[in-house]
């Protein structure tokens, strides 16, 4: 359950122990978010920079039929969504227009997962619940507060990495390494009971699903 609070912070609610216990949406935890979303995109990205041409445009069957088109998806949706949150004009879907070489679009992608980091690591925390507009694919537009739109880009990205993963498989990539949040936040923790044992076993790991 979510509330407006009078002066600012989304609140959710969850249920336990038969009572409602309040938890704020607080900027720290998008700002883990959003340094975990660079770091999984980067590693993606340098994944993606080993494949040849062929292996790029390979048919391969998952939301959309290729990595490239993959690719573009994730990209334009963090390209767009910078857009929307600075209300730049005329924003434009990168897939709809999108005719470049795979290093094209490497080039765009890395471009939009820092300005993305950027812009959730700098936003301030009490304007999470200010409105903003957007416009998906099919012309509609519609609003949603910034904090939903910050964890929607998240999750989003994270589906469709996800969907990479596999799909390089497929092709015959098989370096990988863990993207998980939980690795994420075991290699750039400062906890001291995380061992440095610990962050080279994890981060080196290979991926199982």
């Amino acid at each position: 359950m979510n509330v407006r609070p009078a002066a600012g912070l989304a609140i959710q609610y969850t249920f336990a122990d038969g009572k409602y216990h309040k938890r704020k949406m607080n900027k720290q935890y998008f700002e883990a978010l959003a340094g975990f979303n660079h770091w999984a995109d980067q590693k993606v990205i340098g994944w993606l920079d080993q494949i040849n041409d062929e292996q790029w445009t390979q048919v391969v069957t998952s939301s959309f039929s290729s990595i490239e088109k993959t690719a573009i998806h994730l990209a334009s949706a963090e390209k767009i969504w910078i857009d929307f949150w600075t209300n730049a004009p005329d924003p434009v879907y990168l897939s709809a227009e999108f005719k470049g070489t795979k290093n094209d679009l490497i080039a765009i992608w890395k471009k939009a997962s820092a300005g993305l980091k950027y812009f959730m690591e700098n936003h301030l925390q009490e304007d999470y619940q200010q409105p903003v507009s957007f416009i998906y694919p099919n012309g509609t537009v519609a609003q949603m507060e910034y904090w939903q739109t910050f964890a929607h880009i998240v999750n989003h990205s994270t589906y469709h990495r996800g969907q990479l993963v596999t799909m390089l498989r497929q092709v015959g990539f098989a370096d990988f390494s863990s993207i998980d949040l939980i690795t994420y936040y075991i290699y750039s923790s400062k906890n001291i009971f995380v061992s440095s044992e610990t962050k080279e076993v994890i981060t080196s790991m290979d991926l199982k699903g």
